[in-house]
């Protein structure tokens, strides 16, 4: 009789967490790239290998079993260990690598960024691919990152998540838009009181657990906005805000993408609301591989050039000095 031990091996780990993340053989195929009969006899190696039946069926649909929850955990550290030993002191050299990497990123950076890591990937890796993947509601990217399903994720977390790496990518200023009519596109318009009397629209955090910046600075002063419309999508709110009386409050390098092409002005957000930070997070598992840092260190080289670009903007539309 074959030992248990002698049943596992590494792919059988990698399809136990997918299975027990997705619950389903067929979605845990899609999302391995194999077929529902592979997923399906790895699911029957592991019933034999653990004496469990992992997955069971309930009235929802099929659900974990607390052993299977167990194995997934201890399965995502091994698998964790493993991909450091492979990866090891390894040589990486970026114009030759044809790699796949991973990002993903709410749709509230600007296009201009993503612009920008593009045209220097392309630059410095030109036989490798790069996947953007959105961040939706619901989806669970600790997870993605967990399982290696994902590289990177950027967001702009007003407390970022203790249990991953991150490094900052970009710091800027909360700006609103609004049509050029709105009362408060007025020169020192923009209070605090008055921003809280007007109408705004919102758009839907993509994680339950994700409270927006602006919210969250105002609860920290016993406030609420008037959010009197609600998008799913940060591209959306421009085009709305030109043609009603609501204001929209976002970064300002995302707004700059509007400015010239929508009938809608930028107006500083109220004295004393925070910056918007925006981090690049990363799991334990990728920390050491060569190809990580590297992409790591692309994405923190392109921060500071929209910064800079945003700043120069400013500089040219300011009104000249006076000469004394």
């Amino acid at each position: 009789m074959r030992r248990n031990q002698d049943l596992v091996d590494v792919h059988l780990l990698r399809v136990l967490t997918t299975l027990v993340t997705e619950h389903s053989v067929s979605r845990a195929a899609v999302r391995m790239n194999q077929t529902q009969p592979a997923i399906s006899a790895a699911l029957r190696r592991m019933r034999d290998a653990f004496g469990d039946p992992i997955l069971v069926r309930e009235r929802g649909g099929m659900v974990a079993t607390p052993r299977a929850r167990e194995l997934r955990d201890a399965a995502r550290e091994v698998l964790g260990q493993i991909d450091r030993m492979l990866a090891g002191p390894e040589d990486f050299t970026p114009a030759t690598s044809t790699l796949t990497f991973s990002v993903a990123t709410p749709d509230y950076l600007a296009a201009s960024f993503m612009a920008d890591v593009v045209a220097r990937f392309r630059a410095e890796a030109p036989q490798a691919r790069l996947v953007i993947h959105p961040l939706t509601a619901g989806y669970d990217y600790e997870e993605a990152l967990a399982q290696g399903a994902l590289d990177i994720v950027i967001g702009n977390w007003p407390q970022p998540p203790e249990r991953m790496h991150l490094a900052l990518l970009v710091e800027d200023d909360l700006v609103c838009l609004m049509n050029p009519r709105h009362p408060l596109a007025e020169p020192g318009a923009m209070t605090l009181s008055r921003y809280l009397a007007a109408a705004h629209v919102v758009p839907t955090p993509f994680a339950m657990s994700h409270r927006a910046v602006v919210d969250s600075h105002l609860a920290g002063l016993r406030q609420a906005r008037d959010a009197r419309v609600s998008v799913p999508y940060y591209g959306m709110a421009p085009y709305l805000v030109a043609r009603s009386d609501l204001v929209f409050t976002t970064a300002r390098h995302f707004a700059e993408q509007f400015t010239g092409a929508l009938p809608v002005v930028s107006v500083p957000a109220p004295e004393g609301f925070p910056r918007m930070r925006f981090y690049q997070l990363w799991h334990e598992r990728s920390q050491h591989q060569a190809a990580h840092r590297w992409l790591r260190g692309l994405l923190s080289a392109v921060g500071p050039q929209l910064a800079h670009r945003t700043a120069a903007q400013d500089a040219a539309v300011a009104p000249p000095a006076q000469v004394r």
